[in-house]
């Protein structure tokens, strides 16, 4: 790889505006959106069902997209004039289901008055798993993992009109399970990347409007590492189940995003423009200073990951188009499911081994 630099910065996190006002105004005008588009599909549904109001149903992990998810459907609700306590928040704890976000996804939902409901997937899970022949495992066993995915997602389709949490970047990767938490009658945060989640949860949390003991519960969310939370760690000292060190940095994977959806580049240019982010000045990079064959292995597993998962997207659940990225079948998006992405992933592995 030629040591050649572009005389212009490279932003690293394309999705959010350096600026702080203008980023406070993206993250305010990106919540409206979700909530408007919200409001008028529960309209919708509910002139259709014949009623004033209805409940819906929304799993809220103690994790970011969940907790924004949840804002919005409150700040939905209050706009149209519903009682929350038709939002059913249920958290389902698991086996990897950790103290801290059990503890905050319990607190935010009643900091939220939403109506809280706590209904335990471990004895379904067992259960089913005896019922299909499968040996449950509690960490290392993709299937079980997948079965606690859908076993909660069964749950929220059988209370109420369900509401999704995931968001863009999971959706590119397809990390999430195929009918479980892949799938829902709306979703919000469908067209929102991980790198801006945490700024909109931000700048919500900050807002005039919000109740202190609230807002120490979102700060701490946010402070959270990203897990899904689907393995049973042995001892205290393993840690959490950490989705970057799975499938890569969320940074880096929203910026090979946006440059290979909003600008059609190659490998090879998405390469180089990575490398010379990198390579900026301390504080204008990237959150870790990445080497060159980090950035090429989390480059060539992004494009290994989104050509795989094509299929997940074909089937994704409504949500409103925020930005200029979008990946809705029905809209900005389409592509086989079957489609070969080996000739840009050789032009990066021919590229191992240089500097």
């Amino acid at each position: 790889m030629s040591n050649s630099r572009i005389l212009r910065r490279v932003d690293p996190f394309p999705f959010v505006p350096r600026d702080t006002a203008i980023r406070d105004k993206r993250c305010e005008e990106i919540f409206s959106i979700q909530t408007t588009g919200l409001k008028r599909r529960l309209t919708h549904v509910a002139q259709r069902l014949g009623k004033d109001q209805f409940p819906v149903s929304i799993g809220v992990s103690g994790g970011l997209d969940s907790a924004l998810a949840l804002l919005v459907v409150v700040r939905a609700f209050d706009r149209l004039g519903w009682d929350r306590k038709n939002i059913l928040a249920v958290t389902m704890p698991g086996f990897g289901t950790t103290d801290r976000t059990y503890r905050n996804a319990t607190s935010l939902i009643k900091e939220a008055k939403a109506s809280l409901r706590e209904i335990s997937i471990k004895d379904a899970v067992l259960g089913h798993c005896r019922d299909i022949g499968h040996e449950f495992h509690r960490s290392g066993c993709a299937r079980c993992q997948n079965i606690q995915a859908r076993e909660r997602t069964q749950i929220l389709m059988n209370l109420a009109f369900t509401i999704g949490t995931g968001d863009l970047s999971e959706l590119a990767l397809g990390w999430c399970t195929y009918n479980g938490d892949h799938m829902a009658m709306y979703n919000p945060n469908a067209d929102i990347p991980k790198t801006l989640v945490r700024f909109v949860v931000r700048r919500t949390a900050d807002r005039d409007d919000v109740p202190q003991p609230l807002r120490a519960v979102l700060y701490d969310i946010l402070d959270t590492p990203i897990s899904p939370e689907l393995e049973e760690r042995s001892d205290a000292t393993s840690g959490m189940q950490e989705t970057e060190h799975i499938i890569g940095p969320y940074e880096l994977h929203d910026f090979f995003l946006y440059y290979m959806l909003r600008f059609g580049f190659s490998s090879g240019k998405i390469l180089f423009l990575a490398e010379c982010a990198n390579a900026n000045s301390p504080g204008e990079g990237f959150s870790h200073a990445y080497t060159h064959q980090e950035i090429i292995r989390w480059l060539i597993g992004f494009y290994t990951r989104f050509g795989d998962n094509q299929f997940k997207r074909d089937a994704m659940p409504n949500g409103p188009k925020v930005g200029s990225v979008a990946l809705s079948p029905r809209g900005d998006w389409r592509m086989p499911s079957d489609i070969e992405l080996s000739l840009w992933i050789d032009q990066l592995n021919s590229l191992i081994g240089t500097v």
